[in-house]
């Protein structure tokens, strides 16, 4: 908005110049989604306090998570006014990166606000069914994959000028086409990033931090992917447009931080699946429309551990429990994280040593630029 209402002024004010940059929007946005955070989360969580939207504590978990009652959830509000609000103000708003990214956050978020007001409200231990939710998401990577493949000259990867290829890590010149796969490989990511943020969210200030750090790195490739000289310097595809979601990035990290401040052990306030699924959409269509999917998958390895510790264990569960009468485990709880905390890890350690694990799993991903 400012870029549109105030940049036309730089001939009669020479300091208006700085918005064409995108490195002074985009630090304008972390700012202000900090400032935004700080501004209405008292007041949110309040509000939340007082219609009672309180975390239902797992009684088969970790034990010291039962004084977490009454906790209030659906906190994932903040993170949402503190993206929107700045991306909305630095953003140049007829970008069709940042319109589908925003579209995507929104979305994916009102999916989360649904199961959570079905589980704190309606007292439904599940909240949404899961196949409903599931659907919601299928739904959004459709629709999202749709816009993006009917809109081939905005979205074309680079010299290939095909809308369905992707860059491959560690390959120079590589691109892969995903053809007619394109639109389930879309609808894939954001599921899977969106449920793989929200299995994370069980610790205080865990699922926050990583979606910090890893907004931080999407913030770079954005930035090179959409600056020519950078791209061509590390010969990546450069397309055109991408560089002002740096400015969404920018604005996620000064939102993690934020709600960070609230949700740090011991939390004020939880996420919930409102903060969490639009955070992971939002994140799943940030990779897909800088065409670096596979890279996606060692930047979110924490995310992938944490899903695929959920599966390992409901399926082991299974096939012990029918061949042997009795469900055997190999994990002592999952999500992973849980499993280290009924080792004895402390809450706070468990999340900081993650956060270690996923800042190394960003330098590796980074390497991918020169290491072709």
């Amino acid at each position: 908005m400012f870029y549109h209402l105030l940049y036309p002024l730089k001939e009669y004010i020479s300091g208006l110049n700085v918005l064409r940059y995108i490195t002074v929007r985009a630090g304008g946005a972390a700012v202000a989604a900090l400032l935004v955070s700080f501004i209405v989360g008292p007041w949110i969580i309040r509000k939340l306090k007082a219609a009672q939207f309180h975390e239902e504590i797992r009684s088969d978990g970790p034990q010291t998570h039962l004084k977490k009652a009454g906790t209030p959830t659906m906190g994932g509000l903040i993170i949402l006014c503190a993206v929107i609000v700045p991306t909305l103000l630095f953003a140049r708003l007829d970008n069709l990166y940042v319109i589908l990214t925003l579209i995507a956050l929104a979305s994916t978020g009102l999916v989360g606000y649904i199961d959570d007001y079905m589980k704190v409200k309606k007292h439904k231990k599940k909240g949404l069914i899961g196949r409903y939710k599931m659907a919601g998401q299928i739904i959004i990577g459709f629709i999202l994959a749709l816009i993006i493949t009917q809109n081939p000259e905005q979205f074309s990867a680079g010299f290939a000028q095909n809308v369905t290829a992707t860059t491959v890590p560690f390959f120079k010149n590589l691109m892969l086409d995903f053809g007619w796969l394109y639109i389930p490989l879309v609808i894939f990511i954001v599921t899977a990033t969106s449920n793989g943020v929200n299995l994370s969210d069980g610790l205080d200030g865990l699922a926050i931090g990583l979606v910090g750090i890893t907004s931080l790195a999407a913030a770079a490739i954005c930035y090179i992917s959409g600056h020519e000289v950078f791209a061509r310097y590390l010969n990546i595809v450069y397309l055109e447009g991408a560089g002002e979601l740096t400015i969404f990035c920018m604005a996620l990290v000064g939102a993690s931080l934020g709600f960070l401040w609230f949700n740090a052990h011991p939390a004020q306030v939880f996420m919930g699946d409102v903060g969490s699924l639009s955070a992971g959409g939002a994140i799943g269509i940030l990779f897909v429309l800088i065409k670096k999917e596979l890279i996606l998958g060692i930047i979110g390895g924490i995310w992938v551990i944490e899903a695929l510790s959920v599966i390992v264990q409901r399926y082991y569960f299974k096939y012990t429990k029918k061949k042997y009468g009795e469900g055997r485990r190999v994990f002592k709880m999952a999500p992973i994280h849980h499993h280290f905390e009924l080792l004895g890890w402390h809450e706070s350690k468990v999340v900081v040593r993650f956060w270690i694990v996923e800042i190394l799993l960003v330098l590796i991903s980074l390497t991918t630029f020169k290491i072709r």
